[in-house]
Formats: structure tokens, C-alpha cells, sequence
């Protein structure tokens, strides 16, 4: 039976009726690991995690490197306020098992029923993906490869493992791309960093189907510090996805990992964040790529969830002809503070960059568009784009542009294009006048704004992206 224009509406608006809006993954499972971890920052406990993890004498020294410029940096202020992070109150290390599982089943209960409610299994089982990493408070207790990629010589494993296993690899490119006194938050990841991906992809093999990793904080005050680390050699392509979740509790916890991404020459990366954690916890990550001649990198960015959220994925343009891609879109709902952007270096001839970034504002959360653009000396023939759009769904909420630009090569071109829009009533009348009562009509606004992004994600996470979406906009009339 052919559906009519309003059936057809209201399917797109796929509104969720029978869910309050509230966050979905708020449960907590049994926490006696975490209860027993010890609070604080001091040498002893950088010490103590190297020791546990049985790490080489190199990376005890960056670590404490690491602490020593932590603790000399001031607190960043050219952003959101930070003034409330208590480093005294942050456990730094929970191991939640003493050992990684081959199998699914091998987690141990709790564990295991929390993916399962996840539905992370279930991407490998439909074969949605090519490996699956699984991390717990602050390590990943399941990592699996396909077998063919092992064949072709790609690696796959948590960055703890990685460091054991092929420490020569690691070592080379272990800090290249985020030194270690790159930023305060920086710093004090390389200190305390924990669990992660480690991803080395040989020359000219392509992963066809993504990788994923899953990051999951079940403990109050967790402080949880992966550390991703993606080598793309010559002419390889990979896609790697990640996804994280955390519980509601009364106080904060604080995620600030790193992510460090080499693309050789002519090589492509993809890295897609569908990032939706609860509203008591602080992401403050660094993100970054190097780009050398003829490669591609692409950061596709979901933000909806966390109380604070600084991220600038950036891409380092070195060699001629490099491309950098940053697509992104942000989601402040009531208590949010949504600081997110991109950051495109062109340090060589002929490199390009392109930056669109897609921000909704409801129930008085705050959206920030914060953007770097610069073009070193001798960076001839380089071109940017820049295109930052904001929805507000309400008179109280807020949204602000933060772009910096610097060009400092004659022969170069720059585009900015900054738009900052209101759902309309002529708008919700055209909907509603096709049968969609009010909310449904926002919704469906809202997905239109956000489908330039949604269509850049691999279907399920198109979809999970739609369904978050829905629910952060439920209650938003009236």
C-alpha cells in the first residue's frame, strides 16, 4: 500500500513516545573496583600504574615527564570555565578484571551484561565491523581482529598490549603528534594513560569495513585516559569508529584522552566519534593528525552528550597535495556546555582543508563553534573552507563563533560562511499542517539540519545519531 505524504512524515520523524528524554545509559553496574581505587595524583600512583602494567623504563620517564609539566601548567582560560575540575577527588586507575577476554563470554558477568545492553556484540556478530575493542573503566578487556587482517599484516590491539608487543613501533610514533607538554590536559594523559586503540595498517592495505571501540566509565569520579594511537602507512586506508557511554552520578568525572593519527603518503584515515556520554562528565580530549603528501584525513564528530565538552579535532598538513577533513555536529540540551570545532595547519604547497560544523542549542545549553586556520609561510596555493551553522530551538539557549584565522602566505585562498538560525513557526506550521503534532515537527527540523553530517556516518551509526537526537529533543515544546 502506497503511504502518504503525512505517513511518510511521521515515519522520518520517528519520535519516541513511550521514553521520558532521559539518558538512556545512566545505569551503573556493581563498583567494588572502583571503590577500592585510590584517589589523587601524586608520583606514587604514575609509578604505581607503570609498575602494574609492567611498562619499559622509557615510558616511566615520559610519564613522569609528563606529571612534572601537568603540574607546572595553569588551568586553560581562553575557554568554558574549568575552575570546578578537583584533581584531588579523580580516581586515575581502576582495573575492573585481570585479564583481557578472548571471547565474549569470558567477560566477566557484569561486565559482559553491559555490552550486552550496549549492543556492542552485536556489531561483530552481523559482521558490521572488522575488530571490536571494548574498554572498562581504564583498560580494554576486549580486543578481536579479523583473521584476514592479520594476514595482511594490520595490527589491532589495545595500545597496553601494543606497547609490549611492538614496542620498536610504538616508540617511534608514541608522542609525535601530541608532545607531551602540548596542553595541560595532554600532560597529564600521558602521565596516566590507560588502555586505548594501537592501529598500524601496512602499505597499500585497505580496511574496508571499520574498526570500533567502545569506552564505557561505570565508577564515580573516574578519571579515564585512553590513548589512541593510528599509523596509516603508505597508500593504506582505514576507518575507525568509536562510541562511549558513562552512568549519572551527583559528581564529575573527567575524560581526557588523547588521539594521535599518522597518514603516510597518499594513505587515507577515517575517524568517526559518535560520543554521547552522561551529563556529569568533563571531555576534554586531544585530537590530531599528521598529514603527508597525497593523504587524507577525515574527523567525523557526534557530540551530544557530557556536561562539558572541549574538543578540536585538527589535522597537521605536511606534505603537498595533503587534504584534511572535519565534519561535525554538537548537541546542547539543559546543563550543557558544547565547546567543539577543528583545527586545519597548512605547513606545505597545494594542501587543502575543509571544516563544517553543525551545532543545536535547547532548554538553555550553550554551543561554542571554537576553529583554528593557519597557513605557514610557503604554504603556496592553499585553500580553506569554513562553514559553521547554529540551531537554536528555544529563546534561552546560547550560541557563539570563536573563529581564528592566520595566513600567512599571499598565494592562498580562505572561505568563512557563519549562519545562526531559529526553528520558525512558518516552518512548524507547514509541518504540523501535514499532520505532525509540534514535536515531531522540531524533531524532524532538527534531523534535517544535522543530515549533511548523519549522512557521513556508517548507517547503524546514522541511525544512533537519529535516535539520540529524538530523544534529546523530547519536552523541548512548551
Amino acid at each position: 500500500m502506497t503511504q502518504t505524504v503525512e505517513e511518510k512524515l511521521r515515519e522520518q520523524a520517528q519520535t519516541i513516545d513511550d521514553i521520558s528524554g532521559a539518558y538512556q545509559f545512566g545505569w551503573h553496574d556493581s563498583d567494588a573496583a572502583g571503590a577500592a581505587a585510590k584517589r589523587g595524583l601524586s608520583e606514587e600512583v604514575v609509578r604505581g600504574i607503570s609498575k602494574v602494567k609492567n611498562e619499559p623504563q622509557w615510558m616511566l620517564e615520559r610519564r613522569l615527564k609528563g606529571l612534572e609539566l601537568f603540574e607546572k601548567k595553569p588551568m586553560p582560560t581562553w575557554g568554558p570555565d574549568l575552575s570546578d575540575i578537583d584533581f584531588d577527588q579523580i580516581k586515575y586507575f581502576v582495573r575492573s578484571t585481570d585479564r583481557q577476554a578472548q571471547e565474549w563470554e569470558d567477560l566477566p558477568d557484569d561486565i559482559r551484561e553491559t555490552y550486552d545492553r550496549l549492543g556492542i556484540p552485536e556489531a561483530e556478530k552481523a559482521r558490521l565491523v572488522a575488530g571490536v575493542a571494548a574498554q572498562y573503566e581504564s583498560e580494554v578487556v576486549y580486543n578481536k581482529i579479523n583473521d584476514e587482517l592479520v594476514k595482511q599484516g594490520v595490527i589491532f590491539l589495545d595500545t597496553d598490549t601494543a606497547l609490549k608487543e611492538h614496542e620498536d613501533l610504538f616508540k617511534e610514533y608514541f608522542g609525535t603528534v601530541v608532545p607531551v607538554g602540548d596542553n595541560k590536559f595532554g600532560s597529564l594523559n600521558t602521565a596516566v594513560w590507560s588502555g586505548g586503540s594501537f592501529i598500524y595498517v601496512p602499505k597499500g592495505v585497505h580496511v574496508k569495513i571499520p574498526l570500533q571501540a567502545y569506552f564505557r566509565m561505570n565508577t564515580e569520579n573516574l578519571g579515564q585516559f585512553e590513548r589512541t594511537l593510528i599509523i596509516a602507512d603508505e597508500g593504506s586506508y582505514v576507518h575507525y569508529v568509536e562510541g562511549c557511554t558513562a552512568p549519572i552520578y551527583k559528581s564529575d568525572s573527567l575524560h581526557a584522552a588523547i588521539v594521535e593519527i599518522i597518514v603516510k603518503k597518499d594513505a587515507r584515515v577515517r575517524y568517526t566519534t559518535v560520543q554521547n556520554w552522561s551529563n556529569n562528565v568533563l571531555n576534554l580530549v586531544t585530537q590530531r593528525a599528521t598529514v603527508e603528501a597525497g593523504g587524507q584525513m577525515e574527523w567525523v564528530d557526534g557530540n551530544i552528550g557530557s556536561k562539558l565538552n572541549m574538543k578540536y579535532p585538527g589535522c597537521w598538513l605536511l606534505g603537498d597535495h595533503a587534504k584534511g577533513e572535519a565534519l561535525s555536529v554538537a548537541f546542547a540540551g539543559e546543563g550543557q556546555h558544547q565547546d567543539t570545532g577543528a583545527k586545519m595547519v597548512h605547513c606545505a604547497p597545494n594542501t587543502s582543508s575543509s571544516i563544517v560544523s553543525k551545532s543545536i542549542s535547547r532548554s538553555g545549553g550553550r554551543s561554542s563553534y571554537r576553529g583554528l586556520v593557519r597557513v605557514e609561510p610557503g604554504a603556496l596555493r592553499s585553500a580553506s573552507s569554513v562553514q559553521c551553522d547554529a540551531l537554536l530551538v528555544d529563546d534561552i539557549s546560547r550560541t557563539d563563533t570563536y573563529p581564528y584565522v592566520d595566513v600567512q602566505e599571499e598565494d592562498a585562498s580562505m572561505a568563512h560562511e557563519a549562519t545562526v538560525s531559529k526553528i520558525s513557526e512558518d516552518q512548524l506550521f507547514y509541518l504540523m499542517q501535514r499532520g505532525l503534532d509540534e514535536a515531531e515537527a522540531r524533531a524532524l527540523i532538527v534531523r534535517g539540519f544535522v543530515e549533511p553530517i548523519a549522512r557521513e556516518l556508517p548507517m547503524e551509526y546514522a541511525l544512533e545519531l537519529n535516535r539520540l537526537i529524538a530523544l534529546q529533543m523530547e519536552g523541548s515544546v512548551g
